[in-house]
């Protein structure tokens, strides 16, 4: 079986779409993830669901390359969203041919369970007629900082394309168990994060969000078990999410996409008894 890796947006943050697509393109990528919902980042891109011009040539560019669309990003889950906000942003991914959205939770109320389930149920409902699954991921710093509380609120929304976003760095920062992922329903995963970290977990949330967005290391460089991870998963695209400025600024973004892709498959085939579905040897 024929692994599968897509370039993620934070990788190449400051990328348009038809450059990103067509730098993964000569990097070797199956796929590319977008950032089409702005999160406020200086000098990220806004509105693209609005700006007709740039979709046309990202259309353009997936379809000279082959590169299909694998995600969206990000569908916050924030205090007093109206998860229609989204809308635009999933139709433009779904007409792009994406086939899930990332969500997260960023609520400050520790009792706000509820909220949390009711939001990311509906925005399951509005992406279920475009084709989209919805991957609730849990940064370390963020409202939901482990597996078990994201696991809670993907099966109290019950949504049967609701799903879990496992990132090997998050897995690592929030002492997440193999046993937990083992737990979980196969179907629950559609994509993976792939990266690897430092063998100290930050001490306070700025150290740790510096390193999630600035100093993630190329996998097989720390000390997360990588390949135990994924032995834990069905086999599922990786989307490669690297932020690495100073590696960025020497290599330059294409050079350091390649270097992520070349690292992740190293050590994947460096690691063959990571077996996907029914237990196959991937490659």
């Amino acid at each position: 079986m024929k692994r599968q890796f897509s370039l993620a947006q934070l990788t190449a943050l400051y990328c348009a779409p038809p450059e990103m697509t067509y730098l993964a393109a000569r990097a070797g990528y199956d796929f590319v993830s977008f950032r089409f919902i702005p999160l406020g980042t200086p000098g990220e891109l806004q509105n693209l669901p609005q700006d007709h011009a740039m979709l046309r040539k990202t259309k353009a560019a997936l379809a000279e390359t082959g590169l299909k669309m694998l995600d969206l990003e990000l569908a916050r889950i924030i205090a007093g969203l109206d998860p229609k906000s989204y809308l635009p942003a999933m139709e433009a991914a779904a007409e792009l041919g994406a086939r899930h959205v990332i969500s997260s939770a960023w609520t400050t109320d520790r009792t706000d369970r509820n909220y949390l389930v009711d939001c990311f149920g509906q925005i399951c409902d509005l992406a279920k007629p475009l084709g989209l699954t919805v991957e609730l991921e849990f940064p370390s710093f963020s409202r939901l900082t482990n597996l078990q509380e994201a696991a809670d609120v993907v099966r109290a929304a019950d949504r049967e394309n609701g799903g879990i976003l496992i990132d090997t760095l998050y897995i690592h920062f929030s002492h997440v168990g193999l046993d937990e992922v083992s737990a979980l329903p196969r179907s629950w995963f559609h994509m993976a994060h792939l990266c690897d970290g430092p063998k100290e977990v930050p001490a306070t949330r700025e150290d740790m969000i510096h390193v999630v967005r600035d100093e993630r290391l190329y996998v097989g460089e720390g000390v997360i078990d990588v390949a135990a991870i994924l032995d834990r998963m069905p086999l599922i695209p990786y989307s490669i999410e690297l932020p690495h400025g100073k590696r960025v600024a020497a290599y330059g973004y294409e050079e350091h996409a390649r270097r992520c892709l070349e690292s992740a498959k190293r050590y994947l085939e460096a690691h063959p008894t990571i077996h996907c579905e029914q237990n196959a040897v991937c490659t």
